[in-house]
């Protein structure tokens, strides 16, 4: 068995090894092993019967040999007319108009034997297992509904001949210079994309595919050129929004010409909503739409840039079956992690740009600096704290929430508290005083400690700083003491997964695309941080492959659409593997040779991986160079007493006597694992079968199956 997280409790392992099959999103190859044909039963195609959302689920009977029909009844009413026996060979049939709530569905031979499923149907705006929703929201489609619920619209566009991106088709006056393409599958067709918009958990979604105007389409029968792949998109940043917002672009020409569906939901948008629960949420909604309109699905890709990567690592971990194959690009982890390094940043700078903070007698250079920062390039911290929103201050401007109803400590202490963890208070919990838990802290941190080491912070400037530094309170000021995590919020920061472990991400493909980014906040040590966290609870990361390039963040221009087939081939050769071998050993063994690990002059030309290793140079972070692991998932550090002969010079008695008292508890021991650290629990719900709330989630269990009647 691969090795595993050492501080891993039993039964975070045991959920941990169902949660592919719990998910119900395994690859369909995978799937049709859970039930026998021989046997009668009932199964949803679209999801698990327990997540089935807007009233519709993609349904089959499977049927014992020889047996060619069904009666088929939802809640006692007779709906075989929906169903028959398909071009496919399943008898199944699309279910619609289903009641809120638990449905039972019941199969019935001319014998006299049948089979009945519960399926669960949750609203088309949502919640389906994120619990109660965010308020206040604004629809911003101007509907009345308020979950944004409005029918779907469709819209064509084509490729014209000659040009790389889509231009507005009109089915009812053709243009003439409509291109062609060959799918994979080696089916020509005229180059015409059908894009559907629509709302489901109050929020837009898309979904573009390949489609010939005038012909039938059925998800029992979709047209020939649809290759039976899903493509996800993702958008960037990180921040929190209150109200609807629009769905990332899914005109992916590359992947659409090889007859890929390509979807996306505004709540996979981390610079939208950076909610791990609900980016999981709207992206098993929209899958399921994707299957009721065009048929089941062989496998689902995720690619995309910085939160893109974000959305794609942290889903892909805690909803293991979400995606078979992932191509982060511009790496982030996950939110939490990737959120010290901002903190951090944030204390940092404001120590920094206030001299007045520091000892007389005091100075800082930017070298010294950057040994601090753990990156030479002193700019970074601003970059990053002006590219993405101070997501710790309660009171900054909050996307869709009018001024006056904004937190405010002294005018307006009930107002709506603008940071990710009262985003996410669903998955933190709520503090006595009103507040989501904070899920870490800088208790224990010797900011500084290798650039000490190295000779390059003096001793006078460590104790400035360290003493000096203080933290953040609830309102994101600073505060003389340093901070330790609530403890409620430490652990579920772990268990839902908000912070990626990557306990589950061996049952994944992964295609990492680097390029060089010093000084653009879209730090290279996120690959390797992924990398080692793989490493630690594996002993291999080989389902992580790296390709490097000398493109800025992607490495190469044309790594995104490449990586995409380069997956495609991968999944292909573990689909087609039906031996008993588990799903994460596939993963390594099938992999085929021609993936590997690249690095180019970013424009396809290979290059020796010593030029990556100089030109995609990885630095770290403040608590990296604190001591911290370069996995960079301690949110809050186990503590070690202060031992005066553990540096390398010579503090003075005053000096000691404040590293002490800033130190009363001791120091990081970062030879251990973090406080409460654990890996995520797969599929967890937020809420109770009465729809409120269960903070910290719990799991879901193994999904529902049919039983005999």
């Amino acid at each position: 068995m691969a090795r595993i997280l050492p501080h891993l409790n039993r039964r975070t392992v045991l959920v941990g090894a169902a949660a592919l099959v719990a998910a119900g999103l395994v690859p369909v190859a995978h799937a049709k092993t859970l039930a026998p044909s021989t046997e009668l039963s009932v199964q949803v195609l679209s999801g698990r019967a327990d997540l089935v959302s807007a009233g519709d689920a993609l349904v089959e009977v499977v049927l014992p040999g020889g047996v060619r029909s069904a009666t088929v009844a939802v809640n006692g009413h007779d709906v075989s007319k929906q169903f028959a026996m398909r071009a496919n060979g399943k008898f199944e049939g699309l279910l619609t108009g289903l009641p809120l709530g638990r449905n039972d569905v019941q199969a019935r031979l001319a014998d006299g034997r049948g089979a009945e499923l519960t399926v669960t149907n949750h609203p088309q705006g949502g919640p389906v297992f994120s619990g109660p929703q965010i308020l206040p929201w604004a629809c911003g489609n101007a509907v009345k509904d308020k979950q944004c619920n409005q029918a779907p619209t469709y819209a064509y566009f084509y490729k014209p001949i000659g040009r790389t991106t889509l231009s507005s088709y009109n089915p009812d006056s053709p243009p003439g210079d409509v291109d062609t393409t060959t799918t994979q599958t080696g089916v020509t067709v005229p180059f015409i994309v059908r894009q559907e918009t629509g709302y489901s958990d109050r929020d837009q979604y898309a979904i573009a595919v390949l489609w010939q105007p005038g012909k039938p389409w059925h998800p029992w029968a979709p047209q020939k050129q649809f290759n039976s792949k899903l493509v996800l998109t993702h958008g960037a940043s990180c921040d929190t929004s209150y109200a609807s917002g629009s769905a990332p672009s899914v005109q992916l020409v590359d992947a659409l010409g090889r007859g890929f569906a390509v979807a996306s939901h505004a709540l996979d948008n981390a610079g939208h909503n950076c909610n791990i629960i609900t980016q999981a949420e709207s992206l098993i909604m929209v899958k399921e739409r994707v299957i009721e309109e065009l048929g089941e699905l062989r496998w689902t890709i995720g690619s995309g840039c910085s939160g893109g990567s974000l959305v794609q690592q942290q889903v892909a971990n805690a909803y293991p079956g979400v995606y078979q194959g992932i191509s982060p690009q511009c790496s982030f982890t996950d939110a939490w992690s990737s959120a010290q390094q901002y903190v951090d940043y944030t204390m940092l700078l404001r120590y920094y740009e206030d001299p007045s903070r520091w000892d007389p007698g005091t100075t800082w250079d930017p070298v010294s600096i950057g040994q601090v920062l753990g990156h030479p390039n002193v700019g970074n911290p601003v970059t990053f704290t002006t590219a993405i929103p101070n997501a710790s201050d309660p009171s900054r401007s909050c996307p869709g929430v009018p001024t006056a109803q904004v937190y405010d400590p002294k005018t307006n202490p009930k107002g709506v508290k603008c940071t990710l963890q009262d985003y996410m208070v669903n998955v933190f919990g709520k503090r006595k005083d009103g507040f989501a838990n904070r899920a870490f802290g800088n208790t224990g941190i010797q900011y500084g400690l290798a650039g000490l080491r190295r000779g390059l912070v003096s001793a006078q400037q460590f104790v400035d700083l360290n003493t000096n530094l203080g933290g953040l309170d609830i309102n994101g000021d600073v505060s003389p003491s340093r901070n330790y995590p609530d403890l409620p919020g430490l652990q579920r920061v772990y268990t839902t997964g908000a912070a990626n472990e990557a306990n589950n991400l061996d049952k994944v493909a992964i295609i990492d695309l680097r390029g060089p980014d010093p000084g653009a906040f879209h730090d290279v040590y996120r690959t390797y941080a992924m990398r080692a966290r793989l490493l630690r609870n594996f002993g291999t990361a080989a389902n992580q492959v790296l390709w490097r390039g000398q493109v800025p963040l992607l490495g190469d221009a044309n790594y995104a659409d490449q990586a995409i087939v380069a997956l495609d081939k991968w999944l292909a050769r573990v689909d087609a593997d039906k031996t008993s071998t588990p799903l994460a050993k596939k993963i390594i063994q099938d992999k085929p040779g021609d993936v590997a690990d690249r690095c180019t002059n970013g424009s396809g030309t290979a290059l020796p991986s010593e030029v990556c290793d100089e030109t995609v140079a990885s630095y770290g972070t403040p608590r990296i160079a604190a001591d911290a692991p370069i996995a960079d998932d301690v949110l809050q550090c186990q503590l070690k007493p202060l031992r005066r002969d553990d540096y390398p010079v010579t503090f003075t008695d005053a000096q000691w006597a404040r590293l002490a008292k800033v130190y009363a508890k001791g120091v990081c021991d970062y030879s251990k694992p973090g406080v409460d650290q654990r890996g995520a629990i797969g599929w967890l719900t937020f809420q109770d079968t009465n729809g409120k709330v269960v903070y910290g989630g719990t799991p879901m269990g193994a999904p529902p199956v049919s039983r005999p009647i």
